[in-house]
């Protein structure tokens, strides 16, 4: 396999876990039945979302073995964004507009852009 794709699929792996890390925070404030800092550092789903986004560093990391930064980062970012802008819509219900979806799809094709050159 080619190894700027697999750069590229790192990236995009990275991108999932940065998404599965916030929504997993979210999580843990949402099921929180202490508001303490202890029962927040204690709680499971907070602890899976450090280790989401530990992986995410790491295979970003990785990544960059193949992908320059000024190109991997910004795909990272951005498609984190829209990961987690449509799942916490579908998780949590969290109402997105018609222009924050508009601008989703402008990231996206941005990523795209970014991406192919």
């Amino acid at each position: 396999m080619n190894d700027k794709l697999i750069g590229w699929l790192l990236i995009l792996l990275a991108a999932v876990l940065n998404g599965a890390g916030s929504l997993l925070h979210k999580q843990s404030r949402l099921r929180a039945a202490d508001p303490g800092l202890l029962a927040q550092l204690l709680s499971p789903w907070f602890l899976a979302g450090l280790v989401c986004y530990g992986v995410n560093v790491i295979l970003f990391a990785r990544a960059l073995d193949q992908l320059r930064v000024s190109l991997a980062y910004p795909v990272l970012a951005g498609a984190s964004f829209v990961i987690i802008s449509a799942r916490a819509a579908w998780v949590f219900h969290e109402r997105l507009g018609p222009a924050q979806w508009a601008g989703a799809v402008l990231i996206l094709v941005g990523i795209f852009l970014v991406a192919c050159t």
